[in-house]
């Protein structure tokens, strides 16, 4: 099989985040507390077509709180939708926790570089 060229993928957007939460989640429960916020808000069709991969995450070590930052991939013409959704999320597994948007971007490194810039000590 061959490969789709890029004038027929699908284009894609990349949301930079930050998670504050009461305890430490792994990538597991990130993926699932993204995809629940989801389908909570807009149900099982519209967030089929959202195409979410959760692409990197860092942790941030602050004294009063789990902060982890990360780059979520979707579908374009759907970043509202899923930002909406993930603002709206505020417990999972029996932990407050808040959504942080930190911005839009076309790329990963882009993202990253602009409103994630991890160094060296905070990888996940």
């Amino acid at each position: 099989m061959k490969i789709l060229p890029p004038t027929l993928r699908n284009p894609k957007r990349y949301i930079a985040f930050e998670l504050i939460s009461e305890r430490e989640f792994s990538r597991d429960e990130i993926v699932s507390l993204i995809w629940d916020s989801c389908l909570k808000l807009h149900g099982e069709c519209e967030t089929s077509n959202f195409r979410l991969w959760l692409m990197k995450l860092w942790r941030c070590d602050f004294l009063d709180a789990v902060r982890i930052r990360g780059v979520l991939q979707c579908q374009r013409g759907y970043e509202r939708k899923v930002m909406a959704a993930l603002t709206a999320a505020h417990h999972h597994s029996g932990a407050r926790v808040v959504f942080h948007i930190l911005g839009l971007s076309g790329t990963v490194r882009s993202a990253t570089q602009k409103f994630i810039k991890p160094s060296k000590i905070d990888k996940y």
